[in-house]
């Protein structure tokens, strides 16, 4: 089975089956860095922290562009408008023959917004020690996968711009290929890898 991402995060495969290669869709380490100029620093979904002087984590999260605050603000707008007809009806009988319909519309929103926050809840967390590097993936209803290894031995893995996906991201390492940040943009996979690199030679 071939790496290749979604269009939404989906199931994390730990592991992937096949061995890597290295061929012309799999860029060795010093092509990352050639690809990757300077560019002005830009917010990313995903925030390097460090627990300790000899241990460093690496949090990334899914994209939200409607905050909790501007979900209740568009909700209520949502309901407001959609009432706004009902106020020509009150008194009527047809009030009541429309009032289910706005219900539905209104509580389908709400539950179509629900459930992308709940998906949204998805955290990827790679711990990176001078003798470790691990990933542990929280699925929203709670559901854990990890993946560990060697940190010496790990390969980061670009995919490029010809492959099925542009800037695919992956980590090799004790014979098992795992990819990172598929919610991510391909800008976003890209700086994180160079990023990626540049952690581990510091461990080396």
């Amino acid at each position: 089975m071939q790496p290749g991402p979604r269009s939404d995060p989906g199931p994390f495969p730990f592991p992937l089956t096949r061995t890597a290669r290295r061929d012309e869709h799999c860029p060795d380490t010093a092509a990352i860095h050639a690809r990757n100029a300077p560019r002005e620093s830009e917010p990313m979904p995903y925030e390097w922290t460090q627990s300790n002087h000899a241990r460093r984590e690496l949090h990334l999260w899914p994209y939200r562009s409607l905050p909790r605050r501007g979900f209740v603000w568009f909700i209520g707008g949502t309901a407001a408008l959609i009432s706004i007809p009902l106020f020509v009806v009150l008194g009527t009988v047809i009030l009541w023959g429309l009032l289910p319909f706005v219900v539905l519309a209104v509580g389908g929103v709400w539950w179509a917004l629900s459930r992308s926050y709940r998906e949204g809840e998805l955290m990827e967390v790679l711990t990176l020690s001078r003798d470790r590097i691990s990933i542990v993936r929280r699925a929203p209803d709670g559901s854990e996968q990890r993946w560990e290894a060697n940190p010496y031995w790990v390969v980061v893995r670009l995919y490029p711009a010809g492959a099925k996906v542009a800037n695919y991201l992956t980590l090799k390492g004790e014979g098992r290929e795992v990819e990172l940040g598929a919610f991510l943009s391909e800008e976003e996979r890209r700086d994180l890898a160079a990023e990626l690199q540049e952690r581990l030679a510091q461990l080396r």
